[in-house]
């Protein structure tokens, strides 16, 4: 099929790249021209595993395309995803300027001879597809096209990608969702995602409402369970039991899963605290009060500052000088993406407080220094970060992080201190080692490491 994709971010390169894998010739389009000469000269634009071999394979044979002319890239195109910024504006809310923008400036360009199915691949509100197809069916009765709402579908679509492993995801879903009324847009939809459930997973079809809902509810039931956990985990702190025995006991239960049921920092990304925070202005504003998702947040956002306290109580409140090595600035291995990453809440933290940070990231250093310019330092390596450091951060657990070399580590730094934001060793492997060692509801290991 001939496929146009609308949005060259995460979820548009991923989309357009995997369709064209499986055969389809796919058109991606952007209004950003240096990105769009990135694309064209075999450059991927954002940190995927897995993702650069396919992009330049399908690239080479012709069947992956990028533009800057919408014109150009819907032209004989069936089927137009759109994966545009859906970023929450000044409320919260999910801002649809730009799904609406483009979707009034394909209006302008359907012919009366042309069949396409618009699809919203980005996380939208419900009753977005409607005001896709409102502003379409205007630009085309301004044009006095006749049988207008013939000519077009508009389809719910909503992706389930995890960054890091997206492209996994994509080519082996556990389920697609597909949210429309229209029995050609069925057929055709069920025919293009054929290849990619071989396996039995199913594409599960429902009106277009419902499918903008479960993408929301999707992600707004994992955002709750790691809030649970992190609560679980504070509570453990003060009742001296320890989170990683309750994670196991009730993991093991099939009915509550093992994922997502590490304690840490808090969430971050592109995705859980919009979706999250925009599920819970669309209540609102049906008069509807979602308490458990209002304090989901509210957990969330505390988690992110949990570890600071005992950074300070642990240099007698007094930071100034001090040098702090992190490690982990992504807001989850595997991506480059700091969306709000909880890194950065306790980086700034820092900083306020007088400490001196230098970081390292196997991938996303060059955003953060996008982001906050000098305000810290970076290193090449891991343990050329913890040169006469007073005390390690780590904030995501790189898998480079789980084995390090204990004894560089205590070579490099000035104290044997460590703040672990995600859980990554052993208790009594830290005691053993010689180092002073907090983690996230779990015992401190107390030893004379001052």
């Amino acid at each position: 099929m001939k496929i146009a994709v609308i949005g060259t971010g995460y979820v548009g390169l991923v989309t357009g790249t995997c369709f064209a894998e499986s055969g389809n010739n796919v058109c991606c389009v952007d209004i950003d021209e240096n990105k769009i000469k990135k694309l064209n000269s075999g450059k991927v634009t954002i940190y995927e595993p897995g993702l650069e071999k396919i992009f330049i394979r399908n690239q080479k044979e012709g069947r992956l395309k990028f533009t800057t002319s919408l014109e150009e890239g819907i032209k004989d195109a069936v089927i137009i995803f759109l994966a545009l910024p859906t970023p929450p504006d000044e409320d919260g809310r999910a801002d649809l300027k730009y799904v609406l923008q483009v979707a009034s400036q394909i209006g302008k360009l359907l012919k009366s001879e042309d069949y396409k199915i618009i699809i919203d691949k980005s996380t939208v509100p419900v009753g977005t597809a409607e005001k896709v197809q409102l502003n379409i069916l205007k630009e085309l009765k301004a044009r006095s096209i006749t049988g207008s709402e013939e000519l077009f579908d508009v389809v719910s679509n909503p992706e389930f990608l995890r960054e890091g492993v997206a492209v996994e995801d994509f080519m082996k879903p556990n389920r697609v969702v597909i949210g429309t009324t229209s029995e050609k847009a069925q057929k055709l939809l069920g025919e293009l995602y054929a290849p990619f459930v071989r396996q039995g997973n199913p594409v599960i079809f429902m009106d277009e409402r419902s499918a903008e809902l479960t993408k929301y509810a999707a992600n707004a039931f994992l955002a709750t369970k790691i809030s649970f956990m992190n609560e679980i985990a504070l509570l453990c702190e003060k009742l001296g039991a320890d989170v990683d025995m309750v994670r196991r006991g009730i993991g093991s239960d099939e009915r509550i899963g093992k994922r997502f049921l590490f304690p840490g920092i808090g969430y971050g990304g592109s995705c859980f605290p919009k979706d999250v925070q925009a599920l819970v202005k669309s209540s609102q504003e049906v008069n509807y009060s979602f308490k458990i998702l209002e304090s989901v947040m509210e957990v969330n956002d505390a988690q992110k500052m949990h570890l600071f306290p005992k950074i300070l109580s642990y240099f007698n409140n007094d930071l100034s000088g001090k040098k702090i090595a992190v490690w982990g600035l992504a807001f989850k291995p595997n991506t480059d993406d700091i969306r709000e990453a909880p890194s950065l809440i306790l980086i700034k933290k820092l900083l306020s407080a007088g400490a001196k940070v230098t970081a390292f990231d196997p991938e996303a250093m060059e955003n953060v220094k996008h982001a906050m310019g000098d305000m810290i330092d970076f290193s090449e390596n891991q343990y050329e970060a913890l040169k006469d450091a007073d005390a390690l951060l780590i904030a995501t657990e790189w898998n480079e992080f789980r084995t390090p070399d204990f004894n560089r580590i205590k070579k490099e730094m000035k104290n044997n201190v460590i703040f672990d934001g995600r859980n990554l060793f052993e208790l009594y492997q830290m005691k053993e080692l010689g180092f002073y060692y907090e983690s996230i509801g779990r015992a401190a290991v107390h030893l004379n490491s001052r």
